[in-house]
């Protein structure tokens, strides 16, 4: 039970003030003033305290190992984010220190139709496995523009097919006509020519888009290859979400005919060609139009920060506190599908929430705890006091190796020093506070050893 905190619930109620959030057994029990704790319950004291939903992550590449491309083929629609994901990356720890409990890891935008990807929940210290949100979608990258034509790879990279945006346009549209041949194919239970059907794990990726098992996230930025996917979307009844889609303010309109979602950066912009017509007002002109937005980070220090990101919507374009909060909460959960599970807090869903000392938006507000599925996975107070216990234990480490480390500089000063009268040697006890005071801190208050080359002779 947190009380007496103010809980922005992005669902019906709006922001509660001195509310009271109840969680039982993972889940959202109750969101109200003046709620009665069962008998046992952990109570915890949000005076001056803001709680706000997890925030997710709708386009991230954190816990991978070994790279998200698979780069070899225009269409790699059978590989599988899922298969290759990395429990141990520190960064799942450090987005839940900025608020975000789940992430939507998205293979790269090297091939026009590129892998599956993999709806993750936040979830420090388990294993692969752990890590999947099993109830979310299955989902799977496509990609338009200069990435996937190679126009940004080298001269090195001019042979595969696509290089042009017209192909990219027809291997898209021929791969989507061949897996409904494929689809056909199964319902029929044999091949075209009446033989039996090998499976394809490529075109049965695909036949999953065009069943609507399968939720298609599209990387675009220029208006004319949005209007362009967006015909193959209508000839194929495929909703996407058009990730970056930084021209998406040109065509809101027909981006909210087709349903689809936008989801986009807050003021990225002349980090390469394809994106020169970018603006810092593209969420909130999107979001005015129908077009159901959210801000993404597509990188893993920015996925720590995303509350503020989504400030920035306030600023550019003039969005409400909460419909500002929403690009980063119940926005993408509505894009994934998961939106009955996560998003918002209201009674029934996911205790996914954090605790701010402010409110949300605010440039100040730090996440005091991260919890998911009613679990804590961040406590900023622990966190705190472990890094003291760290220190400790590198101090005693240092100190243990550090007269040996001296005693090696000096008798290696005496082996160059062959050839000179042998110079006065300083004692040990001098050596040591020499070497323990040149320790700046050099970064977290990490100290380390710094002495210049002639010093260390």
């Amino acid at each position: 039970m947190v009380r007496h905190a103010t809980i922005w619930t992005q669902g019906p109620l709006g922001v509660l003030e001195d509310a009271d959030l109840l969680v039982e057994k993972g889940k959202v029990a109750a969101v109200g003033r003046n709620l009665k704790a069962p008998s046992g319950a952990v109570e915890i004291d949000g005076s001056g305290k803001h709680v706000s939903p997890g925030i997710i992550d709708a386009h991230s590449h954190i816990a991978v190992s070994g790279g998200v491309n698979e780069a070899t083929h225009a269409v790699t629609s059978e590989v599988r984010i899922g298969d290759v994901l990395d429990p141990t990356d520190i960064i799942i720890y450090r987005q839940l220190a900025g608020g975000t409990t789940t992430a939507m890891v998205l293979h790269g935008s090297a091939n026009p139709i590129g892998g599956q990807s993999q709806i993750v929940k936040l979830r420090w210290g388990a294993d692969a496995d752990g890590l999947k949100f099993k109830r979310a979608p299955e989902t799977i990258k496509f990609a338009l523009g200069e990435n996937v034509k190679q126009s940004n790879w080298g001269d090195n990279f001019t042979t595969r097919y696509p290089q042009t945006r017209m192909g990219v346009e027809q291997i898209d549209l021929d791969s989507l006509l061949a897996a409904q041949a494929y689809g056909a194919a199964l319902n029929a239970g044999h091949a075209a020519d009446g033989g039996p059907l090998r499976r394809d794990l490529r075109l049965e990726a695909l036949w999953e888009v065009l069943q609507g098992k399968r939720l298609v996230q599209i990387h675009s930025y220029r208006q004319d290859e949005i209007l362009g996917f967006i015909r193959i979307a209508q000839q194929f009844h495929i909703v996407p979400t058009f990730q970056h889609v930084l021209e998406g303010y040109k065509v809101a309109d027909a981006i909210a005919r087709l349903g689809a979602g936008a989801s986009t950066f807050s003021d990225w912009w002349a980090y390469k060609f394809e994106v020169r017509d970018a603006i810092p007002y593209n969420g909130a002109l999107m979001t005015r139009q129908g077009v159901t937005v959210s801000f993404n980070s597509d990188d893993d220090e920015m996925g720590r920060r995303l509350n503020t990101e989504a400030a920035k919507s306030v600023k550019y374009g003039g969005l409400s506190d909460t419909e500002a909060l929403a690009l980063v909460t119940i926005n993408p959960a509505r894009q994934l599908h998961i939106d009955k599970y996560v998003g918002s807090l209201e009674p029934g869903k996911d205790a996914d929430f954090v605790i701010w000392n402010a409110p949300p938006l605010s440039t100040l507000a730090v996440p005091q705890q991260t919890w998911v599925d009613g679990r804590k996975y961040f406590d900023r107070a622990d966190d705190l006091a472990e890094r003291a216990n760290v220190e400790r234990e590198r101090a005693a480490l240092i100190a243990a190796a550090l007269p040996e480390r001296v005693k090696a500089l000096a008798q290696d000063g005496d082996k160059k020093d062959k050839a000179g009268a042998a110079a006065p040697q300083p004692r040990e006890e001098d050596l040591l506070r020499r070497y323990a005071a040149r320790r700046p801190i050099y970064h977290d208050d990490e100290p380390v050893n710094g002495c210049t080359d002639a010093e260390s002779h």
